[in-house]
């Protein structure tokens, strides 16, 4: 089997091959096709991969190229995890945000925004290549912002683009680790949008264990979304958010903090990659151990703002892992093997949740099989909760608009609508900055 890897000279494309490395079961990936614009990070990731590989029998090939046509035909499936514009592109849109007073994280807020413009007309691009070169392949979209970008692709693909994330995994194992449940037999009911959604009950053998929790003040301050949110204000949700809430529910805390930080987490990512990479094009150098302590360091740092104006402290071991490639692995194999899986899954909502039309893009639990994901019926959402995920539908279907038409004003009105962009002539120049930092953007009119 063929798994072509879009954005190959990515820095997270070593998860991924080391989980399939360890996978020995029939049907798995032979031949890894690594595509990337910078043919040096292509080498340098190439490098690593193979080291990974040393000493292990029958290991995937990989093959590189910067031909996006020829790396998408003959795929059976192509994980689409771009970065339009780069780590600069990154620390402009969190300079920006922050030179206006607001949030400027890659997903969420004004940087989202930003990052969702830059990235929809080449994601669907894509889209539109892989529909015609590889009519029958599945596309596993890890581009952020996951959601929106899930749902450009799908207008092209249809239900043969599925996104992935790893927070509601992460947050499910959290929980259940806290209880003592083991989360291979839990039922985790999750609902809403990419980086947008709550634990609403964590089932095992059909009863419901997550109100044990939330009735426990002490239960609760012991894992990362309990320090991060406090006891209290997740006994008023009656709910267990996923950690990206932090950015809405505390947001003015989250902004003074990343303002007093000497270095926004992008320009620090752009630097520390720039290292890696420059570091694994020595020949002399173990690429892999170079990467392993950029890993290492990428993953103890992550949220670290949120976590000091929560005065949450430093992540737990048992959260410095990956998941991006788990997920990834268990849906390739149940659709390539038909077996059947239950994951949290961006897919078209079809109806599961009552609040949005049919083809807007969600984030819940999936049965998957070889047919593709199939959303799982989900209860209402609660009023709070339901009128977040619309606000932030409606910036999102915005943004499409405008990336689809060229419009300026949709643009505008995507920044202006978000829950933390609090002033139409902030949302103004907030699009005049990012027009200024980023060429990619010049076909806003």
């Amino acid at each position: 089997m063929r798994l072509t890897i879009l954005g190959g000279g990515g820095f997270r494309v070593p998860l991924v091959y080391g989980a399939l490395l360890g996978d020995r079961a029939e049907g798995r990936v032979t031949h890894v096709v690594l595509h990337d614009l910078d043919a040096g990070r292509l080498g340098a990731v190439t490098r690593v991969l193979a080291r990974q590989a040393a000493g292990v029998p029958d290991a995937p090939e990989v093959t590189a190229t910067t031909d996006l046509d020829e790396a998408l035909r003959g795929a059976d499936f192509v994980f689409s995890a771009i970065r339009v514009g780069g780590l600069e592109g990154r620390a402009c849109d969190e300079r920006v945000a922050l030179d206006q007073g607001v949030l400027g994280q890659e997903t969420v807020g004004a940087g989202g925004v930003a990052y969702g413009l830059r990235t929809v007309p080449v994601a669907v691009d894509i889209a539109r290549r892989a529909a015609r070169l590889a009519p029958e392949a599945w596309v596993i979209n890890f581009t952020n912002p996951a959601g929106l970008v899930t749902e450009a692709m799908s207008r092209h693909l249809g239900d043969r683009v599925i996104g992935i994330c790893d927070s509601p995994v992460g947050l499910g194992r959290r929980i259940a680790r806290v209880l003592g449940v083991d989360p291979r037999r839990a039922w985790i009911d999750y609902a809403g949008l990419n980086h947008l959604g709550w634990v609403r009950g964590l089932r095992v053998d059909g009863r419901d264990v997550l109100p044990r929790l939330l009735a426990d003040p002490g239960l609760l301050g012991s894992f990362e979304e309990g320090r991060l949110f406090g006891p209290e204000w997740l006994q008023s949700l009656g709910a267990i958010p996923n950690e990206y809430l932090h950015y809405y529910y505390f947001n003015r805390e989250t902004v003074r903090a990343y303002r007093e930080a000497g270095q926004t987490r992008g320009a620090f990512l752009r630097e520390q990659q720039a290292r890696f990479y420059a570091e694994a094009a020595d020949p002399e150098v173990d690429a892999l151990a170079a990467w392993n302590r950029a890993r290492a360091e990428r993953e103890a740092t992550y949220m670290a703002e949120n976590r000091a104006a929560a005065g949450a402290g430093e992540r737990e071991a048992e959260d410095l892992s990956g998941g991006y490639e788990k997920v990834a692995l268990a849906l390739m194999r149940a659709i390539a093997r038909d077996e059947r899986a239950t994951l949290i899954l961006n897919v078209r909502n079809r109806t599961t949740l009552s609040v949005l039309d049919a083809d807007a893009v969600v984030e819940v639990p999936c049965l998957v099989d070889a047919g593709g994901a199939h959303p799982v019926a989900a209860d209402p959402l609660p009023g709070h909760a339901a009128g977040l995920v619309c606000a932030v539908k409606a910036v999102e279907r915005e943004v499409l608009t405008a990336a689809e038409t060229g419009s300026r004003a949709a643009a505008v009105k995507a920044l202006a609508l978000h829950p933390l962009v609090d002033s139409v002539n902030v949302a103004r120049r907030l699009l005049d900055g990012y027009l200024a930092a980023h060429p990619g953007l010049a076909y806003l009119r």
